[in-house]
């Protein structure tokens, strides 16, 4: 990482007609300008359950869960279905499969989710008695958990920092240039390395609603950001 980014020392870069001079690349002015440009968008899944009073570890597990490739929207109102009968081990697998299955209709792959649900609920009753595991590594050997997902249940369920890197997150920290990687498993791990822990939980919360209105994927809203003096824009070419 360049050392202006890590200390927060050093001039801007230059300017060419297209990419006006960029300000020292400053972590916590970033996170201050973030929380005021996503603050009348809608919140990221997790964080919308959370704020909703579904905040338990295993409500944030099994949301995360229902969330892979889901929208958003889709994932809190099925989510909301399915907690009306279901917020506890016990009461999933009190549901069975079929009853599951028609509470999960809307999410992808609902049947394999289900399966997967299912099987997680049982592993917390039969292992834990009942208490989602605290444990990164033990989260990671239930059924259809990954890091993110993990991350996430750790992050939002138990309030540990943690770091879920999702495409958005992956995408706009490269983009800043703040840090330089291939997949989202290594921007965790340069992420762990580089970014201030107080802001673990939390760029997972802030960079999805800007990664999906404002940094997207296809020509990002550079022109209006109020990053834009701040983002080195790494690799973008066509800014809107």
């Amino acid at each position: 990482m360049p050392e202006f980014y890590r200390t927060g020392k050093g001039g801007g870069t230059g300017s060419t007609p297209d990419r006006p001079a960029k300000e020292t690349f400053d972590i916590d002015e970033v996170f201050r300008r973030l929380r005021a440009a996503v603050s009348r968008m809608p919140k990221a899944a997790m964080f919308d359950l959370r704020d909703r009073g579904y905040s338990s570890p295993f409500e944030q597990l099994v949301g995360a869960l229902i969330s892979a490739r889901t929208r958003d929207e889709t994932t809190i109102q099925v989510c909301l279905r399915l907690f009306e009968v279901a917020r506890t081990p016990r009461q999933l697998l009190d549901l069975g499969k079929d009853e599951l299955v028609r509470r999960l209709d809307g999410t992808t792959f609902a049947v394999a989710k289900a399966r997967d649900l299912l099987a997680i609920a049982r592993r917390i009753v039969e292992e834990w008695g009942g208490e989602v595991p605290e444990v990164p590594d033990e989260l990671t050997s239930l059924r259809g958990v990954g890091p993110k997902i993990a991350a996430l249940t750790l992050a939002v369920g138990f309030g540990r920092p943690a770091i879920a890197v999702d495409v958005h997150v992956h995408r706009i920290v490269n983009r800043w240039g703040y840090i330089s990687t291939p997949t989202p498993e290594k921007t965790m791990l340069a992420l762990q390395m580089n970014l201030p822990r107080r802001y673990w939980i939390e760029i997972n919360e802030r960079l999805v609603p800007f990664g999906k209105f404002v940094c997207t994927g296809v020509r990002p809203g550079c022109s209006t950001c109020s990053l834009l003096s701040l983002c080195r824009q790494v690799g973008v070419t066509n800014p809107g």
